[in-house]
């Protein structure tokens, strides 16, 4: 990574640099990414010297203060390890970009748009809890409650790599608040969650390909055009790739953002049919993103959140439905590091 920086370091160096100011931005920030990465695992360094120095002196002789003193310090330097673990295991292509999150009701009628909505609350709490700025894109509501479906923009560094943990089908077991003779249910809804793209990395789309409609926002829309229509549709003929935005106030936002939001699927899609290609060349069958179970979620007969992949779980729900999901995407996190040195291996 030093080497990597010093690189970097020389490259800004140069003339004409700045020439492509866009290029020459992105190049500085993954810079200071870098710094910030040798400068955790410096300041780790650090802290455990001194906890050494305080285990020397309270080896030489008892002090229940020093001991107290180094109880704490190695309460901190456990969790500021687990942030810079983080910060490196966060470390894939699209990892840092800010991330589109979208959450779709599965089987099972009212209770699944009702799981939508929960989920979308789960997830907006989360991002706040972090820092992060969201922006719901477009929405269906559902015939009786809910959402049949979300689409949510949350802008923050590192919001995808954090997220992508989530991609995937969430199963809720409850007694239906919808039921007049309580009984159990289980529904299901599917997230699936694609990295925004950076300016840099946008994808070139032949404006030929787009037919654009335009209706007022909480319409139907596409039939009958008003002259104060906001909500944009935009379909990708050659794919068939449908992006709704209609929770601005401008139709020009509302076109940027769901521009925005198409470019980012249709690289999604590259990236999966890609991997889809090498998966079969290696003769596993490719993912299956739809109906695969991730994680449950049961409120009845007993409390529990577990996650199917990592076997991470929890007895908390209602602490996990209020955000707090960083049990499950730190496990994830490790868990996919795992994988990704079990493969390296096996290549090698």
């Amino acid at each position: 990574m030093k080497q990597e920086i010093a690189q970097l370091e020389e490259q800004t160096s140069q003339p004409g640099f700045w020439d492509d100011a866009r290029t020459a931005q992105e190049t500085i920030q993954h810079l200071n990414t870098l710094r910030q990465r040798i400068a955790g695992w410096e300041e780790l360094e650090a802290q455990w010297q001194e906890l050494h120095t305080l285990a020397e002196l309270l080896e030489e002789e008892e002090d229940s203060e020093l001991l107290q003193e180094l109880q704490q310090g190695v309460q901190q330097l456990t969790a500021r390890l687990d942030d810079v673990e983080t910060e490196t295991l966060l470390s894939g292509e699209h990892d840092a970009n800010n991330a589109i999150l979208e959450i779709n009701a599965g089987a099972g009628g009212t209770e699944s748009c009702d799981w939508v909505q929960m989920l979308l609350r789960m997830y907006l709490r989360w991002a706040q809890e972090q820092g992060f700025r969201t922006e719901v894109l477009d929405e269906t509501p559902g015939e009786v409650a809910g959402l049949k479906s979300v689409t949510v923009r949350i802008e923050g560094h590192n919001a995808y790599g954090l997220l992508e943990s989530e991609r995937g089908v969430h199963r809720l077991v409850r007694i239906s608040p919808f039921d007049a003779n309580k009984r159990r249910h289980t529904s299901f809804a599917s997230v699936d969650v694609i990295p925004e793209l950076s300016e840099s990395e946008t994808v070139q789309i032949n404006p030929d390909e787009l037919r654009m409609e335009t209706f007022r926002a909480g319409s139907a829309g596409g039939q009958h055009m008003q002259k104060n229509e906001t909500a944009v549709r935009i379909t990708h003929i050659p794919t068939g790739i449908v992006v709704t935005c209609q929770n601005e106030r401008s139709q020009q936002r509302n076109r940027e953002l769901a521009l925005r939001v198409l470019m980012a699927r249709l690289a999604e899609r590259e990236r999966r049919t890609n991997a889809e290609r090498i998966a079969a060349l290696r003769g596993e069958p490719p993912p299956i993103e739809w109906g695969h179970q991730i994680r449950s979620y049961v409120f009845q007969p007993y409390y529990m959140v577990k996650d199917h992949r990592t076997e991470a779980e929890t007895g908390d729900v209602p602490r996990v439905m209020d955000g707090d999901i960083d049990l499950f995407i730190q496990a994830y996190l490790r868990w996919k590091g795992a994988r990704k040195h079990e493969n390296n291996q096996q290549s090698g």
